[in-house]
């Protein structure tokens, strides 16, 4: 479980580093339906991606440490999930956004469950994986 746990937190931090890089460098046009939106929107997107570069760089921390912290990793998957909820919130006051947004709503819900029992069941199992916290 340790393995797929550290596996797991390095796709998950790379992508994110990936992902706020992306944000940075094109600003609105790497939000779909978002390329007019202006300069405030443009402004608060790279932001945002800057945001979500350090976010990445924490994973990418926690899947270095000899063992994997679960407390960090509890952390940053409940941040994701929180994510995950605004989309949620976002889809009830202001209805269904473009379907690539959808899809990352359904991941940033889904993924976080699979952080919390990974990082429980080495706890459980007494494996390399030691909360520190």
């Amino acid at each position: 479980m340790a393995r797929a746990l550290r596996v797991l937190a390095q796709v998950m931090g790379w992508a994110c580093v990936a992902i706020g890089l992306f944000h940075v460098a094109l600003g609105n046009a790497a939000i779909p339906g978002a390329g007019s939106a202006g300069a405030t929107v443009d402004s608060w997107g790279r932001f945002m991606g800057a945001s979500f570069v350090g976010y990445g760089l924490a994973w990418l921390w926690a899947a270095r440490q000899h063992p994997i912290p679960a407390q960090a990793v509890r952390w940053l998957a409940a941040v994701f999930l929180l994510g995950g909820v605004g989309r949620l919130l976002s889809l009830a006051t202001h209805g269904w956004p473009q379907w690539f947004q959808i899809a990352l709503a359904v991941i940033e819900l889904g993924l976080p469950p699979v952080f919390f029992w990974l990082a429980d069941a080495e706890e459980r199992a007494g494996g390399p994986l030691m909360n520190r916290g």
